[in-house]
């Protein structure tokens, strides 16, 4: 099971560093006209997604780790 779990866990901070990536890739496409644009904002809605991904990977990882944890202290 620990195994396992530690499988989960790398695959959890690779999609965290992928995510993070894309949202740095994101903003660096970003121009002043995105930035002084009236109407939606394409890259800003792109950067957020990238965010949303990156914190919803670091909470199922830190999930993993308190998992982790609890079956190492038994």
């Amino acid at each position: 099971m620990q195994i396992f779990l530690i499988i989960l866990l790398v695959a959890a901070m690779a999609a965290t560093l992928f995510f993070l990536v894309r949202g740095i890739v994101q903003f660096l496409k970003t121009t002043e006209e995105d930035l002084l644009g009236d109407g939606p904002n394409r890259s800003g809605q792109l950067q957020n997604k990238a965010m949303q991904g990156r914190i919803a990977m670091q909470a199922i990882a830190v999930v993993i780790v308190l998992l982790l944890l609890l079956l190492m202290g038994r």
